[in-house]
């Protein structure tokens, strides 16, 4: 079993309002973000099945959210499987275009190979999703980096969410 947690100071950059993310740091003291366990074996055909626990917040408007990323090997997918908590899984294509999933109890999310994902906590418990994918696929963050994020965020709408465009991103170059 490995571990790794994502302190609020690991997700420097990330969010919109930098003056609400400075703040917010600075008041809690770098909180965990959020940790992830998981299982894996290095053979042939192996998968890696894990949990991500996403603590609960928003950061100026935006709610609570992991790094996100795309699979380095770029055909594998994902599944998402939520075992408590409220959030949306955010997927996007590498044009741009989004899909968006909202995560409750029991409800399983597939992420198409190709896809960057990322998961936003919009409840107030944190967020635990399992999730499994090929031991192979890797994980490249720096996709979103590159971009400023994804190209739309999760933003406070009254007692719920909505999606709005993110005014940072930089469209990716998609070869064709």
């Amino acid at each position: 079993m490995r571990r790794y947690e994502k302190r609020f100071s690991d997700l420097a950059g990330l969010y919109l309002d930098e003056q609400a993310f400075r703040a917010r740091w600075r008041d809690a003291g770098d909180p965990l973000a959020y940790s992830v366990e998981d299982f894996r074996v290095d053979a042939p055909g192996s998968l890696v099945v894990g949990t991500t626990v996403l603590e609960p917040g928003v950061v100026g408007e935006e709610y609570a959210m992991t790094r996100g990323h795309i699979h380095v090997m770029r055909s594998a997918t994902e599944i998402y499987y939520c075992v408590s908590g409220h959030g949306v899984l955010v997927m996007e294509d590498l044009g741009g275009e989004s899909s968006v999933l909202e995560l409750s109890p029991d409800c399983v999310g597939y992420v198409p190979g190709g896809w960057i994902h990322r998961s936003v906590n919009v409840g107030t418990d944190p967020l635990v999703v399992l999730f499994v994918y090929e031991a192979n696929a890797g994980q490249d963050y720096g996709i979103v980096e590159a971009a400023c994020g994804l190209s739309k965020l999760v933003v406070v709408n009254g007692d719920g969410w909505m999606l709005v465009p993110n005014p940072r991103y930089v469209p990716r170059t998609v070869p064709r």
